[in-house]
């Protein structure tokens, strides 16, 4: 069975990097240790897995002053590995116009996927409109969003979460942004805790609004949602790991452990991403 990782990040040291103060924070969140892999060691880990990964990019350039992982790294680490079939870019709102030209050199000149948007560590809701500029190039160019949703471990238990705002992650925020760009095909990225449920009301209720799984262990999700995604959700939910956050042999175990039927599985790990994303 065809397995698409649709939210992986590198796992290197521009990655770590990147990250800046908030590798302490997730490290206790995860309870382990939060290091750079070799490049060779982390493709090694796809290839063991037998996924076909979509790598992301992160920029938190205008939050904490990091260097980016940057689209360009990431669009090169794609084309070095025949495993990682696409990549998410990512540009930060706050840049203005800066932001826009850094889309369209995304997109045009890297053959980039879509946008990855991290609205609580960028300190932003999707749904501001003093950013739809920028989306709507991004509608413009024709190409996906992944949005997180939900809680993060950047700046988990530390005082004031580092200046972060959950609510910035919000579904209530896709829900705004799907209805006023319904050309604009949204992924929802995590189950989106503690607000699994309307996410889930989100996700029935707008039609270029999709879902992936990463960031959060099976056996944890909750049975009415597992219910939903055997029926009315079965042609909206994919499969993303949120690696290197939790192993791959452990989600596959814990995944089978539901006891989802095949014809789900074919859908869930590949057939939904193919048919939506052109992967």
């Amino acid at each position: 069975m065809r397995k698409i990782d649709l939210h992986a990040y590198p796992g290197t040291q521009e990655w770590i990097a990147c990250q800046g103060p908030y590798v302490e924070p997730l490290a206790r969140y995860w309870k382990r240790e939060w290091k750079p892999k070799p490049e060779a060691a982390v493709i090694a880990e796809f290839e063991s897995a037998g996924v076909e990964t979509c790598l992301v990019a992160l920029d938190l350039s205008t939050t904490i002053g990091t260097l980016p992982c940057s689209n360009d790294y990431v669009a090169g680490f794609r084309d070095r590995h025949t495993c990682v079939i696409q990549a998410w870019a990512a540009v930060e709102p706050a840049k203005g116009v800066a932001a826009i030209e850094e889309a369209r050199h995304a997109i045009r000149d890297l053959k980039m996927m879509g946008f990855h948007f991290h609205p609580v560590m960028q300190h932003f809701s999707v749904d501001d409109a003093r950013y739809y500029p920028l989306f709507e190039e991004i509608a413009a160019m024709r190409v996906p969003v992944m949005i997180d949703v939900g809680m993060t471990g950047m700046g988990a238990g530390t005082p004031g979460g580092m200046g972060a705002k959950t609510r910035h992650a919000h579904p209530s925020s896709i829900d705004a942004l799907a209805a006023d760009f319904p050309q604009l095909t949204i992924i929802m990225a995590h189950p989106g805790y503690p607000w699994i449920e309307e996410t889930t009301a989100v996700a029935l209720h707008k039609g270029n609004v999709y879902w992936e799984m990463s960031g959060w262990a099976p056996k944890y999700l909750p049975p009415a949602l597992v219910r939903d995604m055997r029926g009315r959700l079965q042609d909206k939910v994919m499969f993303g790991s949120d690696y290197p956050s939790i192993p791959y042999d452990r989600l596959f175990q814990e995944w089978d452990s539901l006891d989802l039927p095949p014809a789900f599985l074919e859908k869930f790990y590949a057939g939904n991403a193919e048919r939506v994303l052109g992967l």
